[in-house]
């Protein structure tokens, strides 16, 4: 894009944006802006921590049960942390959830159950970083905040021919965002950037005759080559033990994971570390024996393995969570993989 060209860009994606805008349960369209609507920042915060990490196909679900059981921050904020824990369960990245209640509990018991408007204001709450804080000053309360996700990343890249790669081109793509970011309606500039880099700019295939922005990309040609990203180092793998204690009348063996790592908070089996030579770690003295399968998974930085280990004593073992109390689908999707693996060697299951 040259220099001067920014004010042009931005008003030709907006003007898309006022035809072509997803609809999202945690929008209010250009149209209902228009009308006067605003968007419940509860809503803005709570899809924007969601789709962290996340596709928008995934969130969707998730979202609506979430507000329909927990309408507003306050309600968010009194709810019981293994209720949270349990339907977020298969969404990922359990940290969020954890700081999800975290913030939920800053704002009705430090703020009177509103967000603060302002960047800064939001960044002091607890779990919102500089994106997420940006992305609600944008959308719900319309800040010329830059707002900056991979979409966005893609799309200034490209309309700047930024051959540097990610991630040390970030501070840059920011920079050239914030240029394009207009003061008025930032909150569907923001949104604009968004879909445009999901529908259009996409990151393969780009359909580039249909962009807005075409005339002025400066990447035109190479688009499919942008961004560039360094090379990534090949993931370890790291392997561990899973213990699946199932007792006489279907009672099933859990723990709560510590708050502080991975799965923090989350209710899953009792195992060993996850190392590259793990040592067997049972949680009671049993007839152990290896389920068929093991267990594959893939975290952000590695592999994993787990050898599923199942027992059925005689008698229910310490703690055990009674079938009727036992949920599969309440764990997230490793434990829910290693429940699943179990069943091949499990004579009596848990409903």
């Amino acid at each position: 894009m040259r220099d001067g060209d920014e004010s042009a860009a931005s008003a030709a994606l907006l003007r898309w944006y006022d035809g072509a805008a997803r609809v999202m349960p945690w929008r209010i369209g250009p149209a209902e802006r228009a009308a006067g609507a605003r968007p419940d920042p509860y809503r803005v915060w709570l899809s924007e921590v969601m789709l962290q990490q996340t596709t928008v196909a995934a969130v969707r679900g998730y979202f609506r049960a979430f507000t329909e059981r927990w309408p507003s921050v306050e309600a968010l904020a009194a709810a019981e942390d293994g209720d949270v824990m349990a339907e977020w369960a298969g969404l990922g990245y359990y940290a969020r959830a954890r700081n999800l209640l975290k913030c939920a509990r800053a704002v009705a018991a430090e703020h009177g159950g509103r967000f603060p408007e302002t960047e800064a204001g939001l960044r002091a709450l607890p779990g919102i970083g500089p994106y997420t804080a940006a992305a609600v000053a944008a959308i719900a309360f319309d800040r010329p905040a830059v707002v900056v996700d991979g979409n966005v990343e893609r799309v200034v890249a490209r309309l700047w021919a930024v051959e540097a790669p990610l991630p040390g081109a970030k501070p840059r793509l920011t920079e050239l965002a914030g240029r394009i970011t207009p003061a008025a309606r930032p909150g569907d500039h923001a949104q604009a950037m968004m879909d445009l880099g999901a529908t259009i700019c996409t990151p393969r295939k780009p359909a580039c005759a249909l962009c807005p922005l075409a005339g002025f990309c400066a990447g035109r040609m190479i688009a499919e080559t942008l961004p560039r990203k360094a090379p990534k180092p090949e993931k370890p793998t790291r392997r561990g033990f899973a213990y699946v204690a199932v007792g006489p009348a279907g009672e099933v063996l859990l723990e709560r994971r510590p708050e502080k790592g991975l799965l923090g908070g989350t209710l899953g089996f009792p195992g060993s570390d996850w190392t590259e030579t793990p040592a067997p770690r049972p949680p009671f003295a049993a007839d152990w024996r290896a389920a068929p399968a093991a267990v594959r998974h893939t975290f952000t930085h590695f592999h994993l393995e787990l050898q599923v280990m199942v027992a059925e004593p005689a008698a229910p073992p310490p703690g055990a969570t009674p079938r009727a109390g036992f949920r599969p689908a309440d764990l997230p999707t490793l434990m829910r993989k290693v429940w699943d693996a179990a069943q091949g060697a499990l004579s009596s299951q848990a409903e």
